[in-house]
This record gives structure tokens, sequence and C-alpha cells, in this order.
């Protein structure tokens, strides 16, 4: 008998040719995870992979599994011969029946031509628990579930099943440049699209000196909730002062919005090609501000071909805030430090703009070399694990 972690796919499952290549990657990004827990071994099957944890704390290695994306489902398992009397005989050694009052049977066969039907093994199982214990057999609300699953090899006894991260293995779908403003709704797109399997990097706009080095602080704080799910978060900080006083020099005051947001784009459309990245991510969510009308949506995207990918666009604000909650962003994203979107705002932005006067009113200005000496004067962070205590400490450049 043999102590180990059994670990479910969910929707992977579902890959057909391609699922090697997601499963694969699920291992690598497990072995990272718990790439300090060395005498660890994992073995991958089509449906399952088996962790085997040697003399590690067990919940330790639990706690981490939880954070990994991929992962549907997992349970603390003991490994056992599937000959049933070893069966029947494990579950009656490892299990103190004076903790509990009620039990079910749960059977499952991965081996087809067991001998015994799933229901069968239910049923003996059962009756020698009712023969040698005082517990009753409940269908549902019982204390105690006995999960029994059968394969070729080895049979399987677990008694409970942790609910997983989900999703895809971070970096099976590419990489995304997230645009990290420090808001709540960022932050929460950022960890919908990894759920997706997408890596990010993050791109931050500051405003020095009418946004502060506080502010910035926050999304380094922001990013580190990033590391459970990722080995690494990778932060662009953009100076991007020179670029609003010119905006706020030159622009109708109601469009300043709309081509603040353009310019962002284009420096976002030129990072992300640079750095390998396949989508540009925001927290937009439609009609929540003026800029993210649909309108408004069409005539600032029409400053890139790169695909922009908005998870929140159909989720409305306390929804968001709910999801900001379950990732532990919400308390970081609500300090109250300034980002550049706030400064210089106009009291009544367009919300339908319309793309001949917004052309009329960035011919007004060199937007081009402005845009030139942001991408060139980029400062860039990573934060890791290991390091991240030291970066929180180390102040910006651009402050």
């Amino acid at each position: 008998m043999e102590d180990l972690i059994l670990i479910r796919y969910g929707e992977l499952s579902t890959k057909g040719k391609n699922r090697k290549f997601f499963i694969n990657r699920l291992e690598g990004n497990i072995k990272k995870k718990l790439s300090k827990y060395s005498e660890i071994k994992i073995r991958s099957q089509r449906d399952r992979m088996y962790l085997s944890f040697s003399e590690y704390d067990a919940n330790e290695i639990l706690q981490q599994l939880k954070d990994v994306f991929g992962i549907q489902s997992f349970s603390l398992a003991k490994k056992v011969s599937n000959d049933y009397q070893e069966i029947e005989n494990s579950i009656m050694k490892i299990i103190d029946f004076s903790k509990y009052e009620s039990f079910k049977v749960i059977t499952k066969r991965g081996n087809k031509n067991y001998f015994m039907t799933s229901d069968e093994v239910n049923r003996q199982v059962a009756t020698r628990i009712l023969k040698e214990t005082n517990l009753k057999v409940k269908m549902k609300d019982y204390d105690l579930g006995i999960n029994i699953d059968i394969r070729y090899d080895y049979a399987y006894i677990f008694f409970e099943k942790i609910t997983g991260a989900q999703g895809y293995p971070v970096g099976v779908s590419g990489k995304g440049l997230l645009m990290l403003s420090g808001g709540i709704d960022s932050p929460v797109a950022g960890y919908l699209v990894m759920k997706r399997g997408v890596s990010i990097e993050a791109v931050h706009f500051a405003s020095p000196p009418y946004t502060s080095a506080k502010a910035f602080d926050k999304i380094k704080q922001l990013a580190l909730k990033y590391l459970p799910y990722t080995d690494q978060i990778v932060i662009h900080n953009v100076k991007f002062t020179q670029m609003q006083l010119e905006i706020n020099k030159y622009v109708d005051e109601n469009y300043s919005m709309t081509i603040l947001r353009r310019m962002m784009y284009r420096i976002c459309d030129a990072l992300a090609k640079q750095r390998a990245c396949d989508i540009i991510v925001n927290g937009e969510s439609i009609a929540q501000v003026a800029s993210q009308t649909l309108k408004s949506m069409a005539v600032i995207n029409e400053v890139t071909n790169m695909p922009i990918i908005r998870p929140l666009a159909c989720y409305d604000k306390l929804e968001i805030i709910e999801l900001a909650n379950k990732i532990d962003t919400y308390q970081t994203s609500i300090l109250p430090y300034e980002d550049c979107c706030t400064i210089f705002l106009p009291p009544n932005p367009i919300i339908n703009p319309h793309l001949d006067r917004v052309l009329e009113n960035e011919s007004r200005f060199d937007y081009q070399s402005l845009l030139a000496d942001c991408l060139i004067n980029i400062e860039r962070i990573v934060i890791t694990e290991k390091n991240q205590e030291e970066v929180l400490n180390i102040a910006s450049d651009i402050f």
C-alpha cells in the first residue's frame, strides 16, 4: 500500500490528438510548482496523473496543487493491488470507523474487464462494513465517502475530491500582454486568461509626478498575486507623462480619453510584437465607462491588428468584485493611488467618437516621436517567487 496523489484533468480530457501536448505542459507546470520537493515523482496517463510524494507533508503538497491551472480535481489516495480481497482489507485497515456514523461506497472501474461490476464491489464492501461496525449506509448526506477506482494495474482508494483551479495549463494557449492599470478589473482579466492557458506579461502606464511611486508599488503587489499560477511575471513600466501632456495641450477635451487609449494600444501593439505575445488583454467591460462603449472600442481598436481579448466584457461590476475577492486582488486594487487614466480626466468624454475627428485631433501633434520615446524608455521588472521581497523594496527608476 502506497500513499500518492491522484490528479484528474477535467477539460484536458476532451483534447483528442492534442491531449498529450496539454498533459505534458501540465506535468511540466506541476514540476515547476513543486520544484523544491526534489523527490516527487509524476506518472502521467491518458486520463489521470499520479504523484508520489515520498516523505513530504501531503497537506503541504495538496495546498500547492490548488493553484495549478489544468487540474480539475485531486485526491490523497492509497494505491493497492486490484485484487478484490486486498481492496476490501485495505479499506478496513486504514479507516477509523469510530469517527463516523454513516457511509457510502462509490466504485468506478477504469478496468471494464474487472470480474466484478461497480455495484457488486459497492455491495460487498458495504456488507463487510455493516457487519463489523456500527455505521449505517446513506445515499445522501453521509459522513464518509469511500471511493474506489479500479484500474488495470492497481486500485486506488480515496475519501475526498479537492476541486482544482481547472481550466488549461498556463502556456498551452500562447502569451498575452495584459494592460494592468491598478484598478479592480484588469487583475481579474489577467487571472481569467491564465485560466484559459495563456501566459502573461503586464504593461503599466505611469505618469510621474502626477502618478506616484506608491501607485507602481501597487502594480507590483498585484503582479505578485499571479505567482501561485506561474513561475514569473514580467512588468513593463511605460513612462507616459509627456504623451499625456501633449494630448492635454492639443486634443479637444472630450476626445482626449479616446486618443489616450489609442496611444496606449499603439504602444501595446509594438511591445506585444517585441515580446512575442499573441494577444493584448485588458479589463474592459461593455459600457462601464465612456471608452468602453462599442463605438469607442471600435475606434480605439483601429490602431492595431493585434487581437484584443476582454475577458470581462459581459461581466457587471459586482461580478468582477466577487472574482477580485476570490483571487485576493480587491483590497490591493482599491488602495487610493491614482493611475494615469484618472489624471486630466475630461468632465464629459465622448461616448460615440467619430474616426475622422479622432484623426484630425491626432494630426495636431507629433505623437510618433512620443511613442518611440515611450518604447525606448520602458522599465522592465521580472518578479519570481525568489526575488519578490527584493522587487517590492526597489524604487522604480521612472519616479
